[in-house]
């Protein structure tokens, strides 16, 4: 799903983000990519998003090749990405519904199956009941969740989160993770960057750690998911 090959990315700046990277993530497997702040954990997931592209090496993500791809491609390609983000980017004028609701909208899907699509996503996070609620009333928790269900109406592929749970408390963090764990069994893809070491090295997922822009080392605790277990 994602095969990152002698990956660089050197900003005009001069900045060097990342060095010679190399890793994959296949169908169905959950990651995570963690490292010191300034370490290129978003940089990497920019790659991935083709909101930047990579200085050398090759970059393919459900088979297309980032590195030649055409900018008039792209938002066909994003569409099978689905993005959370640690402030959510809620819209507080629209309810929780019409949040889910806009990546279908800007697609064009036929609003009969936009609904069915938005009613299931708010169903599977637990937040249905308050779909006509604003975002601004609800907990950060639930705000989340509602990224989160956005971030799915799309059925996507792959699932990239930048420090999804950097504004929850432990609890509610697990919660989340758990919740992106669903997601695996029907072979969708999650890359999760975060520096919360007390949260994810309990879960027992695959762990790519980077330090000054370089994959440092990798562990693999107790490996699960479907796709981690065939490695």
């Amino acid at each position: 799903m994602i095969a990152f090959d002698r990956v660089s990315k050197r900003y005009l700046s001069g900045q060097q983000a990342l060095t010679n990277l190399s890793f994959t993530l296949a169908r169905g497997e959950f990651a995570f990519i963690t490292g010191h702040s300034g370490a290129g954990k978003s940089t990497l997931l920019k790659l991935v998003l083709g909101i930047e592209r990579p200085s050398g090496g090759s970059l393919v993500v459900n088979g297309h090749d980032l590195m030649a791809m055409s900018p008039k491609m792209l938002p066909f390609y994003r569409r099978q990405l689905g993005t959370v983000f640690q402030d959510h980017q809620l819209l507080n004028d629209r309810s929780v519904y019409d949040n889910v609701a806009l990546p279908l909208e800007i697609s064009g899907l036929d609003p009969r199956e936009g609904k069915r699509r938005v009613r299931a996503a708010l169903d599977k996070v637990g937040l249905l009941a308050k779909e006509k609620m604003s975002p601004m009333a609800l907990s950060g928790g639930e705000q989340q969740r509602v990224g989160i269900a956005r971030a799915v109406v799309n059925t996507p592929r792959i699932i990239l989160a930048d420090e999804p749970t950097g504004n929850l408390d432990p609890e509610l963090s697990a919660e989340i993770m758990a919740l992106f764990a669903q997601f695996m069994s029907v072979g969708v893809s999650l890359l999760v960057a975060s520096h919360d070491r007390a949260l994810i090295d309990g879960l027992g997922y695959r762990i790519l750690t980077l330090k000054e822009g370089k994959l440092s080392n990798e562990a693999n605790p107790h490996i699960k998911g479907t796709a981690a277990n065939e490695r």
